[in-house]
């Protein structure tokens, strides 16, 4: 499934915007963008799943044109926390992505993960064409059907607009902070959680 070209959004050094028009190297990469929280949370999971090459934290759904992480805290942007993922659909499919979503973050709470409460950790799924928006609506009424969550399921099904790269330390948060005390108690949860429910799509 090859995804159209997308807007992406960086910070440099000085907080200037660079604004890119990205087109996928190759006919096998496709890309998700998915709201589940905290970023940190969701992009940890995602790391570690066979057939995704890159995974970016930063914001989408927005109004606010190149936010800052304060400005997406203050819940005034509009935008959510997102993880823009990079993947080989030949190798793991956009329907196997939603399911590993679904599993590691709850999907029934609005506008909140946990303790982290605003409309910046809203669930959602931001399509980047119309397959996208059929499959992640299949997705949902499945795991309503087969009630993998006791209450039903808000994640906002929307448009994918623009993605902005959130700032550099944002990235592989995780990964580089294993050891502080909320990647120990609300990560690393998530991390084993999606390790044992689909050891088959581990890297």
């Amino acid at each position: 499934m090859k995804q159209p070209a997308y807007r992406v959004y960086n910070h440099d050094m000085n907080n200037q915007v660079i604004n890119q028009s990205t087109q996928n190297q190759t006919v096998n990469q496709a890309v998700a963008t998915l709201a589940g929280g905290c970023f940190w949370c969701v992009e940890a999971v995602f790391e570690n799943v066979r057939g995704v090459s890159k995974v970016e934290s930063g914001f989408a759904g927005g109004v606010m044109l190149n936010p800052t992480y304060r400005q997406v805290c203050s819940g005034e942007s509009g935008h959510a926390e997102v993880i823009q993922v990079t993947f080989d659909p030949s190798t793991v499919s956009y329907e196997e992505l939603l399911l590993v979503f679904f599993t590691v973050h709850d999907p029934t709470t609005r506008n909140r993960q946990g303790a982290d409460v605003g409309t910046q950790y809203r669930s959602a799924v931001f399509y980047h064409d119309a397959a996208q928006k059929a499959v992640a609506e299949q997705v949902i009424a499945r795991l309503t059907a087969e009630c993998l969550w006791p209450n039903p399921i808000v994640t906002e099904v929307a448009p994918f607009d623009a993605f902005y790269i959130a700032e550099a330390y944002h990235q592989q948060y995780y990964r580089k902070n294993a050891n502080q005390p909320y990647c120990q108690i609300v990560i690393a949860p998530k991390v084993t959680k999606f390790r044992k429910a689909y050891a088959y799509l581990l890297k």
